[in-house]
């Protein structure tokens, strides 16, 4: 009898490890994310971000990102600006309503991660890499992306004096799940 309470405890044990280990993994997005962009004569943030986290340093094989951003949540300061970015001459948020990133592979370098994945802006699909830290439960990100190769603007009139580069600057906290 008592090999089969020992038994049954193992078990139970295990068994609740396993969920605790599933958990551990999956965190909710913080409502103090930032999510701003920077170029020449075109800066501003996103105000809205919903999505999934799940990431476990000692397990990137089972971490994934699936973010999505909501166009019309533009800020760039400048009413007009924000108007003319949602217009079908840029974001064309009304076709295109949300920027998303599903990530395919995270790996692991000296002092901060890499992921990879599928960033899609007006409608238009383009595999990225983004360098980012997770420190004090907050993913840190920075790089940049040629609005040219997702259609974003063009290089006619007054668009031109925006730069092609532009440069994303990532903040996420986030609390387990």
């Amino acid at each position: 009898m008592k090999q089969f309470s020992f038994a049954v405890l193992v078990g139970a044990t295990l068994l609740l490890s396993a969920f605790t280990a599933i958990n551990s993994v999956d965190w909710k997005i913080s409502n103090n994310y930032s999510i701003k962009f920077k170029g020449t004569d075109a800066e501003g943030i996103f105000k809205t971000m919903t999505g999934g986290i799940s990431f476990d340093a000692n397990d990137l094989s089972a971490s994934k990102f699936a973010v999505s951003l909501d166009v019309s949540s533009i800020n760039t300061g400048n009413g007009m600006k924000n108007k003319h970015a949602k217009s079908d001459e840029w974001f064309d948020a009304a076709k295109y309503p949300t920027i998303t990133f599903n990530s395919s592979k995270i790996s692991k370098s000296k002092d901060a991660y890499l992921v990879e994945g599928t960033l899609e802006i007006h409608g238009v699909k383009k595999q990225v890499k983004i360098p980012f830290t997770f420190v004090s439960n907050t993913f840190k990100g920075n790089f940049s992306i040629n609005r040219m190769d997702f259609g974003v603007g063009t290089m006619q009139g007054m668009s031109k004096k925006v730069s092609n580069q532009i440069t994303l600057e990532i903040a996420v906290p986030v609390t387990q799940k």
